[in-house]
């Protein structure tokens, strides 16, 4: 969520703050601020609003100094204003923080007590007024923000900014991810290796209840004990943690019309190269020993879990457990040794999903990370992890990332499907064929573009919608909602098309547009019969469907969306696109902002 960035460096700070930055701008926020240190002086600026207000700000009240801090903040204790825009500052220190203190009221009581006054409702101002607590006492600044950071309770990144010290940052990780980048004389701190791609691709993450002193030339870690730990430096790739829209006008419309590529290079992963069978790269899952399957994510990620509960239930025999995390973590359900558990996270820094990675890794045989960054937590921490390639995601809508993670999810059910018995060597050849022949099927999908937009240049005056689905493509149903109400705001729920006369047929009337997922399957009569009883009332129906399904719909749909004919198997991945062009091209006729939402952030590293 929250961004921060800091710099200890051999060129004017403020800039490349900012720019840092802008590079996080993607988890979302709504103000932002710096602060430097130059002749031994603190200073700092502050603005609400997207980062061209404090760019501005800059200009005309200019700060120096090469060492600093960043920090874009998404309003959690407080509400987006300046006074409670990080950094915060008491005295001869500055912080900035991501996360949650959970004991801020015990401290800041306790301060109150001692004379302390506070300005703001966050937080993060009971750290920075703690700290300044110890320095009062003639505590270094090094110990002060250390015992700062032991009487903290919660999820915290934090990096510490001294007045008088040039050349001096001091960071800590508990529950929210942080980065030491590594330069040449310079050192820097970001949220993640994105912040800091222009700076340095050789990046030190910091791992749970870790603290860090950082100077130009040298960086000390201890852990949670105090014990001085040994953390690895990375080199990240450039293409890792580059990102730019290229020809697009938004990242959104640049990642959807990236999926192609990235399945490619996901499917190329996980096929063996005789193209008949699925390979895991160098990992040991074996799914004959095991009888359950629990799978945990947030968001989109859950409804690719969704989606591929369908699939391993249907063709691997295997009972599937489905959760959201923020559920699953306080339900403490039951677990069994001879179970997997799986993680999906774009990210894999969401704390809810982290927190149940944690819950169960003594409690079943092997934790899966399904993630699209091989360095985050989630990553590290699972015993196995599997990358979903899908590159950097900027848009805080995710489109490639979910395409990509329902490819590798279908990688694995043919691949346990294979194992307990219940698909022969044909049958798994046959799904490998379709699997390869995935990016030539979205590129086809993606050239229904232009019908796409038409439809949503009558779709974009409607206040609510219904998306309906059976099967495997009820999530998708669900994901198309999602999709419209997060980046268009207009009101959409998905429903299972056998739901519909439980209490959804209620809200039906001529102003409501229903889009219907529904590929030409097992399923297609049953759909159709819904759609009647929808157009009866009046409804407006957006059908998506292949050429056979639109011929045996026959008239009466107020819009038909044709996609290309597709393995039953697969079709929620390529039923993905319309779902996600739907929603951007009406967001962009509605003129929201697509790649940043009102109140969402793409991250979401706190509860």
């Amino acid at each position: 969520m929250c961004g921060i960035v800091g710099i200890l460096g051999n060129h004017e700070a403020a800039p490349i703050l900012v720019d840092g930055l802008k590079r996080l701008e993607y988890r979302g926020y709504d103000s932002a601020g710096i602060a430097t240190v130059h002749e031994g002086k603190l200073e700092r600026r502050r603005a609400v609003g997207k980062l061209v207000n404090l760019s501005d700000k800059l200009v005309h009240e200019p700060i120096r100094g090469k060492a600093g801090i960043g920090h874009t903040r998404w309003a959690t204790h407080g509400a987006p204003n300046v006074q409670n825009a990080h950094p915060h500052r008491a005295g001869d220190v500055a912080v900035v923080h991501n996360g949650i203190i959970e004991n801020y009221r015990e401290l800041r009581e306790e301060l109150a007590a001692k004379g302390g006054t506070f300005e703001t409702e966050t937080d993060t101002e009971t750290v920075v007024k703690l700290c300044e607590s110890f320095l009062k006492q003639g505590i270094e600044p090094i110990e002060a923000a250390r015992q700062t950071v032991a009487r903290l309770d919660g999820a915290y990144a934090l990096c510490f900014l001294f007045d008088g010290h040039e050349d001096l940052l001091v960071a800590a990780r508990k529950g929210s991810p942080l980065a030491i980048g590594h330069g040449e004389g310079e050192m820097f701190v970001g949220s993640d290796a994105l912040a800091l791609a222009p700076m340095t691709n050789k990046v030190t993450y910091l791992e749970e209840g870790d603290f860090a002193v950082i100077t130009r030339t040298s960086l000390e870690i201890t852990d949670g004990m105090g014990s001085l730990a040994n953390r690895e430096m990375r080199e990240i790739s450039h293409g890792a943690i580059s990102a730019d829209k290229g020809m697009f006008k938004h990242y959104m419309a640049k990642e959807i019309a990236e999926q192609p590529t990235v399945l490619a290079e996901a499917v190329k992963q996980y096929v063996h190269a005789n193209d008949k069978e699925i390979l895991l790269p160098e990992v040991d899952l074996d799914f004959s020993k095991i009888d359950k399957l629990t799978m945990v994510a947030c968001g989109t990620a859950y409804l690719a879990c969704h989606v591929a509960k369908y699939w391993f239930e249907q063709i691997a025999r295997l009972p599937v457990e489905l959760d959201i995390a923020s559920e699953f973590r306080y339900r403490e359900p039951p677990l069994t040794q001879n179970s997997f558990a799986f993680f999906v996270s774009q990210s894999g820094e969401t704390a809810d999903t982290l927190a149940a990675l944690r819950y169960c890794f003594e409690n079943v045989d092997k934790t899966v990370a399904i993630v699209n960054v091989p360095e985050s937590s989630i990553s590290r921490e699972a015993d196995v992890s599997l990358p979903i390639l899908a590159g950097v995601e900027i848009g805080v809508a995710s489109t490639k990332a979910f395409t990509c993670q329902l490819t590798v999810l279908a990688a694995l059910a043919v691949k346990a499907a294979r194992e307990r018995g219940t698909l022969d060597a044909a049958g798994e050849a046959e799904l490998v064929a379709a699997l390869n022949g995935l990016p030539g099927v979205l590129n086809m999908a993606l050239a229904q573009e232009d019908a796409i937009k038409a439809t949503c240049s009558e779709l974009v005056h409607s206040r609510d919608a219904l998306f309906l689905g059976r099967g495997s493509m009820f999530p998708l149903a669900l994901e198309g909602a999602l999709k419209l109400k997060e980046i268009s705001y207009i009101h959409a729920e998905g429903y299972a098309s056998g739901e519909l006369k439980h209490g959804p047929i209620a809200l039906v009337d001529e102003n409501m547009p229903v889009v219907v997922m529904a590929p030409s399957d097992e399923l297609f009569d049953k759909t159709v019969s819904n759609m009647q009883e929808v157009m009866a009332r009046g409804g407006k129906i957006i059908l998506v469907t292949d050429a056979k399904g639109a011929k045996e719909a026959g008239d009466g749909t107020w819009q038909t969306i044709v996609m290309p004919s597709v393995h039953t198997f697969l079709a929620p991945i390529v039923y993905a696109v319309p779902a996600q062009l739907l929603a951007y091209h009406t967001a962009v006729y509605k003129g929201t902002d697509v790649d940043q939402p009102r109140n969402l952030a793409k991250s979401v590293t706190v509860e």
